[in-house]
């Protein structure tokens, strides 16, 4: 494991493996599922995305369907200018409080290659739902494709780990500086402020979390949730 994050080389990604690259100087990450073939299934936001008429590789890059803003891109046109990163899975806790930003890794356990496959491919045809900064991203997307999880609490955050930094980021430097009145060291300050970053990140990781629900892409209703009518057809642990 990197420090900020888990750089690969494009020989070495396989088909279902969670990839993600670095955007704007490291200010934010974007995430999608390689399906194999150089094709890279992602969620955005309503900007535009690489069709045929720009990328010469493939000449269904940029498909969606109407509405929807689950995309499918080629590797090269997912990555633009930036390089190629592996998320991880089942990290253990102390590995997960080394690394410095989050949406790198997550304690949970990913279902194998294919059922992440089969979700990214059969979202493509119906959606994800709204795009949400904090609560319905990118991140969120490729992390229900590897564990078939979603949240329950709609009102609170989503699964991303870098939405959690942002919002825990606040909430640490609060926190700490109180801390300012009473150690006389800046060090100090700021090692307690990270303790308190890094706790909240931990505390909202879809690992850790009891307000998530496992359940099969097939199940997935028109707001993302368990249909009420006839209750929750979860998976089945692969």
């Amino acid at each position: 494991m990197g420090l900020l994050s888990q750089r690969v080389e494009k020989t070495e990604i396989k088909a279902g493996h969670h990839i993600y690259t670095w955007r704007a100087i490291y200010t934010y990450s974007h995430h999608g599922i390689y399906v194999g073939g150089n094709k890279v299934v992602h969620f955005t936001s309503n900007r535009p995305v690489s069709s045929s008429a720009t990328c010469p590789t493939f000449p269904d890059c940029g498909f969606k369907q109407p509405g929807s803003s689950v995309v499918l891109t080629c590797l090269d046109c997912f990555l633009g200018n930036g390089l190629l990163h592996c998320f991880e899975y089942g990290v253990a806790p102390s590995a997960f409080f080394t690394k410095l930003r989050g949406g790198t890794c997550t304690t949970a356990a990913a279902d194998p290659p294919e059922a992440a496959i089969h979700r990214a491919m059969y979202l493509l045809r119906i959606g994800f739902g709204s795009y949400d900064i904090f609560k319905n991203n990118c991140e969120d997307f490729a992390i229900y494709c590897k564990t078939g999880l979603l949240t329950l609490d709609k009102a609170g955050p989503g699964k991303s780990g870098q939405a959690s930094a942002l919002l825990n980021f606040p909430l640490a430097a609060a926190l700490s500086s109180p801390l300012q009145l009473v150690m006389a060291s800046p060090a100090g300050v700021a090692v307690a402020a990270a303790g308190v970053y890094c706790a909240g990140r931990y505390m909202t990781d879809v690992g850790v979390r009891r307000d998530v629900i496992k359940i099969s892409v097939e199940e997935l209703g028109p707001n993302l949730g368990p249909p009420v009518e006839h209750g929750v057809n979860q998976e089945e642990s692969q």
